[in-house]
């Protein structure tokens, strides 16, 4: 009886929405459960590191509150109150009120909606699989990375660049738009690596003083939004103190002397005012990096989140390329791989059966689409029932009174497939039980590195928790929706899959582990040319004709040469700030939220202000305050902070709407605006004004 159960290492992928992917050490215990996770060294771009959340998952998975059960709704929407049912009362009553909205209103009355609450291949896609059979309503996925991707494509061709890992390599490394301590741990194991091995220098480039800048040598605050005209001013500089690499630029890029007299008006002292950066600081950055031939811009998620965000990621991305950093090991720019793993996701997701006279809705306009806005709804009748995996958008989604008022209408029917009775699954008619990453298996990539993996299956799932993949298999069953994909096994759509891309079989790739995709030198520094027809980087991007996407938005405004375009949300009298609403460290969007120790390490939701526009306002640290603007109003506590512009205020982490006064989220005060060129959410560009609160 005391015999201690024996403890076996596994392998892994985190799954989450990190593009980090970290390559994982689990501790399996007697098959049963799980205890300590570790990065793996035996991956090189993880090297042994993972973040602190995802170390202590085991919290995460063996929760009390995990949910276990389907359950029907038995109270008024978002009360909480539920009651036990079978997953085939569950399954039957689904599929039961997606006919009868089918026969009363058309296929495309029924929106399946999902997101990156896990990256796995076959589970986070394959219920598209079940729109395309069905001629549902289709999801066109435009909350995260939409803009930044198509800002950085924009200029090289293609969404790939230098292997991250030379980042230990380099002699500078410019950290860019991202926050690696709170959000990227693996962007800081090869950035210190560098400094300690060959005294390299970190420099931050963000919108205020986060954990990341603290480690750097340079650091650069800006106005958000406003990274297009730092850009504009340090190449400038570069220009005319002589660091532009004319032979580079005349062999590799499209209009470099067209883009010299266009900067010719573009000063260091015209950048500041606008991005609050002073001259010196902007002069000493250019200095820098024309200076240093290993210069590695690492480039992130923050220019997605802006309504510029495209047209600051291309100016961003044009330095590298007026220095000539791509030619040398540890120079160029990297943002994400996605045009390395390069999967046929046909037979997971019904390639064959899409219909493109369905109309595709957006998802970070679901508050208005739940609403009923025409425009919207692409002209089309109303939704009427909805499958929900993998996401939270009664949390996450931006304009949240119209998300709120729409998942409250009772003629609305959602299905809510989760782990944790979130704040979704509680304005829900049908809740199921779902599995985590190491109760299933899957296939993943990491959008930051260049690995591909096979996540294997650990341990059994609790209760009458199931997959993804087998609620879609039940669906489709009970709606006659017919597909191979349908009567295939996780592992054999995962088999299939990789053969239909090239990449072997699921064996194969589950004895490589994690199998490295990284191009030669040439290729990943462009030194054959970039991915354009031309093989040139463009200076001058085309964004009427995007590589990828559906153009959406004021493309015919977009500043075709770098430049700062003035679409942001600009602050005015009645709305005097300009709020950001970054990325936490111990939470990952609503994902870890329920877990305790990323609770405590939280604390109760806050925003940042400058002590001295607090002063100004009266306002004292750690009272309450509310935000406001034309979309509504948050109350959360105000904390004194000198690491921001003045004006600026900064809001970390996406809390629960409970946990903020009054049960308003942050995302209330968001937008769902479609951002040029081809759509997204501008989930850091808003003005708000900021007063006490008054509490009751």
């Amino acid at each position: 009886m005391n015999k201690h159960a024996g403890i076996a290492i596994r392998h892994s992928t985190c799954p989450h929405d990190c593009p980090s992917a970290c390559a994982l050490d689990v501790e399996v215990i007697g098959g049963q459960s799980i205890g300590r996770v570790r990065g793996s060294k035996l991956q090189t771009y993880t090297a042994g590191v993972v973040c602190a959340k995802v170390a202590r998952y085991a919290e995460r998975i063996h929760h009390p509150e995990r949910l276990m059960h389907p359950l029907r709704r038995t109270g008024p929407k978002g009360s909480g109150l539920f009651a036990r049912i079978s997953w085939d009362e569950a399954l039957d009553e689904i599929a039961g009120r997606f006919n009868a909205a089918e026969r009363e209103f058309g296929s495309e009355a029924v929106w399946p909606y999902y997101y990156a609450g896990t990256m796995g291949v076959v589970m986070r896609d394959g219920i598209n699989r079940l729109a395309h059979v069905k001629k549902y309503s289709r999801f066109y996925s435009t909350i995260c990375a939409t803009i930044a991707r198509i800002g950085f494509a924009i200029g090289t061709g293609k969404i790939a660049g230098v292997d991250p890992r030379e980042m230990g390599v380099s002699d500078l490394i410019v950290i860019w738009g991202t926050n690696p301590v709170n959000t990227q741990i693996n962007v800081m194991t090869h950035a210190a690596r560098a400094k300690k091995e060959r005294g390299a220098r970190i420099a931050a480039v963000d919108v205020y003083n986060n954990e990341t800048m603290k480690q750097a040598d340079i650091k650069i605050i800006l106005r958000p939004g406003t990274d297009a005209a730092f850009a504009c001013g340090v190449m400038h500089v570069l220009f005319r103190e002589g660091f532009g690499d004319r032979d580079y630029m005349d062999r590799y890029t499209d209009c470099p002397a067209e883009l010299e007299a266009h900067l010719q008006s573009r000063t260091p002292e015209w950048a500041s005012s606008i991005c609050g950066v002073p001259v010196a600081e902007i002069e000493a950055f250019a200095r820098a990096v024309g200076e240093t031939k290993r210069t590695f811009f690492r480039l992130g998620y923050g220019f997605t989140r802006s309504r510029n965000g495209a047209a600051q990621m291309h100016a961003a991305s044009c330095i590298p390329a007026v220095t000539g950093a791509w030619q040398y090991e540890g120079g160029g720019a990297f943002f994400n791989n996605a045009a390395l793993w390069r999967f046929n996701e046909s037979i997971v997701e019904g390639h064959e059966v899409i219909d493109p006279n369905i109309r595709l809705l957006d998802q970070s306009k679901i508050g208005r689409i739940l609403t009923g806005d025409a425009e919207a709804l692409c002209g089309k009748g109303p939704v009427k029932a909805m499958l929900i995996q993998n996401t939270n958008p009664v949390t996450v989604a931006p304009e949240q009174m119209l998300v709120r008022k729409g998942f409250a209408r009772e003629d609305l029917f959602v299905a809510v497939h989760e782990q944790f009775m979130t704040e979704t699954a509680q304005m829900a008619d049908i809740v199921l039980p779902a599995t985590m990453f190491m109760e299933h298996d899957d296939l993943y990539y990491g959008g930051g590195h260049q690995h591909i993996s096979v996540g294997a299956k650990l341990i059994d799932p609790p209760g009458e928790c199931r997959s993804n993949h087998e609620v879609l298999q039940g669906l489709a069953r009970r709606l006659g929706a017919t597909h191979p994909g349908f009567e295939m096994t996780p592992r054999q759509l995962i088999d299939a899959t990789l053969k239909l891309s090239g990449h072997g079989d699921i064996e194969t790739l589950q004895a490589d582990l994690w199998r490295d995709l990284q191009p030669d030198f040439r290729t990943s520094h462009y030194l054959d040319g970039f991915a354009h027809k031309d093989k040139k980087f463009h200076f001058k991007a085309d964004w009427a004709h995007p590589p990828f996407g559906q153009v959406m938005g004021e493309v015919d405004k977009m500043p075709s040469l770098p430049d700062h375009w003035t679409i942001i949300e600009e602050a005015d009298e009645r709305h005097p700030f300009r709020l950001a609403t970054s990325p936490s460290r111990s939470f990952l969007n609503t994902t870890f939220t329920e877990t305790p120790s990323s609770q405590a390490r939280e604390g109760k939701a806050s925003v940042m202000i400058h002590p001295l526009d607090a002063a100004a306002l009266g306002i004292a640290d750690g009272e309450a305050v509310t935000l406001g603007n034309t979309r509504g109003e948050t109350t959360l506590i105000a904390r004194m902070f000198d690491g921001v512009r003045r004006g600026v205020l900064i809001a970390e982490s996406v809390h629960p709407n409970a946990d903020h006064i009054g049960g308003r989220g942050i995302n209330t005060l968001t937008g769902a605006e479609a951002v040029a060129p081809i759509g997204g959410a501008a989930f850091h560009d808003n003005k708000v004004w900021i007063k006490k609160a008054a509490l009751a």
